[in-house]
């Protein structure tokens, strides 16, 4: 199982140190870019098809605010626009920092 043992920002990255002794870096907006929630990566329709609302950004969606553990397996971020609705599992993390 992936553990994660520290989480840090670094100016505009998030620095991520895992169990196995890897470090892992993500800039925050790669971090909200990816971010998971239904709102940005969109959902399945009745058929099946993937709908995929538009995204708008603006100067705040980038800086990152804070973070909460989920469980022991995934980490909520918060941004400065509001937006805190993806929850990012631990191997999502470490593979977008790969």
């Amino acid at each position: 199982m992936l553990k994660l043992e520290n989480i840090a920002s670094i100016g505009d990255e998030l620095a991520l140190a895992w169990g196995d002794g890897l470090e892992t870096y993500i800039k925050h907006d790669e971090l909200r870019k990816a971010c998971p929630c239904a709102n940005c990566q969109g959902e399945p329709d009745a058929l099946g098809r993937v709908v995929k609302p538009p995204v708008h950004y603006n100067e705040k969606s980038f800086t990152l605010v804070r973070w909460e553990n989920v469980g022991g397996y995934a980490i909520a971020f918060h941004w400065a626009d509001g937006h805190s609705t993806g929850i990012f599992s631990y191997e999502y993390l470490r593979k977008l920092g790969e």
